[in-house]
Order: C-alpha cells, then sequence, then structure tokens
C-alpha cells in the first residue's frame, strides 16, 4: 500500500551549507528532567515494580528461615537480575542455578589454594576482578559478569570472618545460597505472579497506541516528552518478548508474527501522531483517527489483537492523517515472505568481535581491578570490617566511559544517601517497635518497591533505584536477620560511598574514555537508518524500519548527554557538539516526515550533514 506523497513538506529545508546558531546551551540531565522521570507513570512501570519488590521480600524471608549470612547480598542479586515477565525470570533462574555449580567449585578450589596465604588471596583476587571486568566489557557476559565477580571476589574477602576448622564448607554453602535463593524464587514467584511475554508484549503496543490518542487530542510539553521518550525505546523490549513468547510453546507462529508486525506499526503510528501534532491536524480527522486507535488499544490491552482493520475516512488535505489511516489496514500484517533466499545471518561468538584488539576492554578491566584492589588494601589497612561494601560497589558501579560515570555519580550518591538515611532511620523508629517476621517483612517490602520504582524506570535513574537498595539491603541485612546496630549501618555506608569515589577516581583520571569519541559510530548509523527508511516500499518495512531509527537516535542522543557530562577540559568543540544537537533533533523530525513523504530531496542534505559530523 502507497503512502501519499505531498507536493511541499511541512518540514524545513536544512542544508549541510546552513549554520547552526542553536542559543541554547548545551545540558545535562537537569533537576526537574530527573524528577519528571522519577514519577513517570510508565505503563506497567507500577506492576513491574510491585513483582520485583516481591521478589525482593520473599527473597529476605527464604534466608531468614535458612539463616543466610549477609541476606543484603542475595537480595541485592534478586533486585540485580528481576525480569518482567515469567520466561525471562524463569531463564535467568535456572542459568544462575547452572553457574552456580561452576562457581562453587571454582571457589573450592581457590579457597583450597589461599587459605592462609595473604598474598595467594590479593594475587586470586586481581586477577578474578580483571578477568570478571573484561568479560563484562568484551562478552555477551555483560549483564552479569560484574554480578558473578562480585559473588566470587565477595566470598573470598569473607572467609576470614568464618571459623577456619569449617571454612571451606561454610564458604560454599553461602555462596551456593547468595546465587541459589534468587534463582530459586525468580524461578517459582516468577511463574506466579509474573504476567505472559505475549502480555507484556500486547500492552506495550496498547500503550503506544494510547499514547498516540493523546498526542492526536492536542498534546502538551509533557506528553509530548514522555512520547519522546517512548519512541527512542523503538521495538527492542517488544521484540524481545516476542521472542520469549515464542519459547513459551503455547502461542501460534501466526499470532507472534502479526503481534512482531504490530510492535513495529504501534511505534510508525506514534511517530505519525507526533508528525500531526508538530504540522496541525482537523478536528474531524483525529476524532476518526482516534476513534480507531482506542479501539485497537482495548483489544491489545486484552491480550490479543485486531484483525481486519477498516481504514479510517480522514481528509486528503492531511499527509500525515492520511498516512496513519494507510498503515492501520496492514497494522497487524506480517509481510509476505520473499521467495529469495535470504542471506545467513552472521553468528556473533561470546566474545566481541574486538574483544582482542581494542586496547579499551583491557583498560577498562585495568581499571576495574585497580578499584577493587585499593578497595581491598583500604580495606584491610584500616582494619575495618564494617566497610567490606567498598570492594561490593566496585563492581556495581563501573562504567566504560568519563561522562556515564559522570552523569551517573549524582544517581550514585543520591541513591546511597536515600537508602542508607532509609536504613539508619529504620534502625532508630521502625525496628525497636518490631515484634515480629511479619511487620521486618513489610518494611523490606515498602523500602524494596521505592527502590524497585525507581529502578524500573527510565534507565538514566534506574542506577539510582540500584543503589537505594544497595545502600539499604547492606545496612538493615546482618548475619541473617535484621540489625539494630548503628555502626553497621553506618560502616556500610561508608563503605559504598568509599567504593564509589575510588570507582570514580580510577575510571577518570587513568586512560580516561570520552564518550565523544563514539559519537561518530552512532552518527553514521543514524545516517544508514536514515537511508533504509527512504528504501522502504511497504507498510510494515516502513515501520520496521523507523523503529531502527528510533533505536539509532536515541543511541546518539545519550551518547550526547555523556559527552556534554564530561569535565569540561574535554568538551574541544562547543560549536559542533551543538550543531550535532540541533542535527539530531532535525533528523527526528526527519524520520517522522519519511512516513509521510518517503522520496525526499533533501535526504541527501541531511545524511551528509550527519556524515560530516562523523568526521
Amino acid at each position: 500500500m502507497a503512502l501519499p506523497v505531498p507536493e511541499t513538506s511541512p518540514s524545513p529545508d536544512f542544508s549541510d551549507q546552513d549554520v547552526i546558531q542553536d542559543a541554547s546551551p548545551l545540558r545535562t540531565l537537569g533537576l526537574a528532567r530527573i524528577w519528571r522521570l522519577i514519577w513517570d507513570p510508565a505503563p506497567g512501570r507500577l506492576g513491574y515494580a510491585l513483582r520485583m519488590a516481591a521478589g525482593c521480600t520473599t527473597t529476605v524471608l527464604v534466608g531468614e528461615i535458612w539463616q543466610v549470612p549477609d541476606l543484603g547480598v542475595p537480595a541485592l542479586v534478586t533486585m540485580a537480575l528481576w525480569q518482567k515477565d515469567r520466561v525471562t525470570n524463569a531463564l535467568v533462574g535456572v542459568l544462575v542455578n547452572i553457574v552456580v555449580v561452576f562457581l562453587l567449585l571454582l571457589i573450592y578450589g581457590l579457597i583450597k589454594i589461599t587459605l592462609d596465604h595473604a598474598m595467594e588471596l590479593v594475587i586470586v583476587i586481581a586477577l578474578l576482578s580483571f578477568g570478571f571486568f573484561f568479560l563484562g566489557s568484551a562478552s555477551k557476559l555483560k549483564p552479569v559478569a560484574y554480578m558473578f565477580g562480585l559473588i566470587i571476589v565477595f566470598g573470598l574477602v569473607v572467609i576470614d570472618q568464618v571459623p577456619v576448622g569449617e571454612v571451606i564448607t561454610r564458604a560454599i554453602l553461602y555462596t551456593d545460597l547468595f546465587l541459589a535463593v534468587p534463582g530459586a524464587v525468580m524461578i517459582v514467584l516468577g511463574m506466579l505472579i509474573c504476567p505472559s511475554p505475549r502480555r507484556v508484549l500486547t500492552d506495550d503496543i496498547a500503550a503506544r497506541l494510547l499514547m498516540a490518542c493523546r498526542l492526536l487530542r492536542g498534546a502538551d510539553d509533557r506528553t509530548r516528552e514522555q512520547a519522546t521518550d517512548m519512541l527512542r525505546i523503538g521495538t527492542t523490549d517488544m521484540m524481545k518478548s516476542a521472542k520469549m513468547a515464542g519459547l513459551e510453546k503455547i502461542w501460534a507462529a501466526k499470532d507472534l508474527a502479526c503481534l512482531k508486525q504490530s510492535a513495529s506499526s504501534s511505534v510508525a503510528v506514534l511517530a505519525l501522531a507526533d508528525e500531526a501534532d508538530r504540522t496541525g491536524l482537523s478536528a474531524e480527522d483525529a476524532a476518526c483517527l482516534i476513534a480507531t486507535l482506542e479501539k485497537m488499544a482495548a483489544i491489545f490491552a486484552a491480550g490479543d489483537y485486531p484483525a481486519d482493520i477498516e481504514r479510517p475516512t480522514v481528509s486528503a488535505a492531511s499527509p500525515a492523517a492520511c498516512a496513519m489511516a494507510d498503515m492501520l489496514p496492514e497494522f497487524t500484517t506480517p509481510p509476505a515472505e520473499s521467495t529469495k533466499a535470504a542471506p545467513p545471518e552472521k553468528k556473533s561468538g561470546f566474545f566481541a568481535d574486538d574483544a582482542f584488539s581494542n586496547p579499551e576492554h583491557v583498560r577498562f578491566a585495568v581499571k576495574g581491578t585497580a578499584g577493587v584492589m585499593l578497595s581491598y588494601l583500604a580495606f584491610m589497612v584500616l582494619d575495618w570490617p564494617g566497610i567490606h561494601t567498598c570492594i561490593i560497589t566496585c563492581f556495581i558501579v563501573a562504567l566504560p566511559t568519563m561522562g556515564e560515570m559522570v552523569s551517573k555519580l549524582t544517581l550514585r550518591i543520591s541513591g546511597a544517601l536515600v537508602g542508607g538515611t532509609i536504613g539508619i532511620g529504620s534502625i532508630i523508629f521502625v525496628m525497636p517497635y518490631l515484634d515480629g517476621i511479619t511487620g521486618f517483612l513489610v518494611l523490606i517490602f515498602v523500602v524494596s518497591l521505592l527502590a524497585a520504582w525507581v529502578k524500573t524506570g527510565d534507565e538514566r535513574i534506574a542506577y539510582a533505584g540500584f543503589q537505594i537498595g544497595l545502600a539499604f539491603y547492606l545496612s538493615d541485612l546482618k548475619g541473617f536477620g535484621p540489625t539494630s546496630d548503628m555502626e553497621t549501618a553506618r560502616d556500610r555506608i561508608i563503605g559504598i560511598m568509599l567504593g564509589n569515589f575510588i570507582t570514580y577516581a580510577m575510571f577518570t583520571s587513568f586512560w580516561p574514555a570520552t564518550a565523544r569519541d563514539r559519537i561518530g559510530e552512532g552518527l553514521r548509523k543514524l545516517a544508514e537508518a536514515l537511508q533504509r527508511q527512504s528504501q522502504a516500499l511497504t507498510p510494515q518495512a516502513r515501520a520496521e524500519a523507523i523503529a531502527s531509527t528510533q533505536s539509532a537516535l536515541s543511541e546518539s542522543e545519550r551518547t550526547l548527554e555523556y559527552v556534554m557530562a564530561e569535565p569540561i577540559n574535554t568538551r574541544v568543540d562547543l560549536p559542533r557538539l551543538r550543531e550535532t544537537k540541533q542535527a539530531l533533533a532535525d533528523a527526528g523530525c526527519l524520520s517522522e516526515d519519511l512516513l509521510v513523504t518517503p522520496e525526499r530531496a533533501d535526504l541527501t542534505n541531511h545524511t551528509a550533514r550527519l556524515e560530516r559530523l562523523a568526521g
């Protein structure tokens, strides 16, 4: 189905020769923006946070029953690994319980080597830290490598606190419980309370359709901001849900194909609604489109998908309305299978292509290892067992570029202070009045819910939620039960802050990696995505192409945010960065315009401009 091509485009023509005079300063996230992200009622966020809090609370309950020491660690592992749907939760839980067997064998061997040998212990900790930081940077273990490193190194560090005669047995048992309990909770509880990945997918599609309706009704700045954030996500999360739904083996392949197409189409419809909001739309056309979209959203919200969608009757005077109306009949129709055999996809290996050629991976591992060893040295020299959380923190907070380190430093410190304050406050004002396990678990659930709410928000703030949980769990969970020891909470918060400081100092002082080096790659990907979008011939192909473009745009915008968060002496070319910011804004409008006018005469100028800025 061909989309109408208007004679004129409502978007301004930005040529490569234009001189960008963007007077607005380049800023990172402001407090107002962060506050809006914290309280953003994104679809599905509350349910996700409630289930995550329930998982963490259940882990604490099981730990209390089995008397697991340092109960804050398994609770923290649960928060770190908890997933949105039941299938992903079960897979992660099974994987964790499989991996723990190999970790136990590794720890057993390491304890045999390092027991009563201080120098060997130091060497082993350094080698393990380097290995897991390298895997976190250069392999597919990136999401969990740091967590595995944390568990093993932490287990070795606290060996001295266990009686020598039973050290090996206890160390193996405790390490097993640190991972086995969260894994079991994720499998059992996750299957009981988490939704199907198909339901997660249909809810996400419905959310995008309803957001499109809000834009068509006439949006304020807050709604536009939320719509843009939703657009930039693309279809990455939805396609993961579709893949997980396929693993359940209870859904027809045809239905899943229709839902995959619906995911791409929902992004395209949202983009067209944003285009209509910018260019204007008559009340009659808006009402007609809204009526159809709301009916479709209700079907998706019920867990199904619509078929035989009738094209809404809209005026030909509105290109955006016509483009949206033309797309709706094909909304759930997957593309026809091509008769030409598709070239086999290149399978990626366990390691990244540049794992052993790019020195940045080794440098990242060296900096991370140095942070761990400095924390361990401080822990030992000061003879202050309570600050062992500085070692845990080093594994959690390491990030590859200065921009990411600086931009998240405030989130880390704020989250740690909030979690620590809640932890100390609960010890003073709540713990004395708790006379049973029920009240204690209610406290754990409430604070976990607060941390989970922040963690399940935008990725710009999610880190603060994890830090809230980190500080609270490590402050209030000592041994296998709650603590009323103020010194424990104080020492562990000091350890967290010390770990933050050491990691920040190491990563910004030695081989500082600037996010500016990544801008070029992102801009080139964006230029290629725009070219592919202009060449898409069918509604299905256009929907898939704009989702890819939005993802590439999000990556470039995030990289620019990180660049502007770096120290001022690294921002050597502010005019160029301002031009890059404007070019990204123009690319966002262009990606929506291409749904209305695929054959844009100025597309070459846009892509050439991105290539030039990419250097």
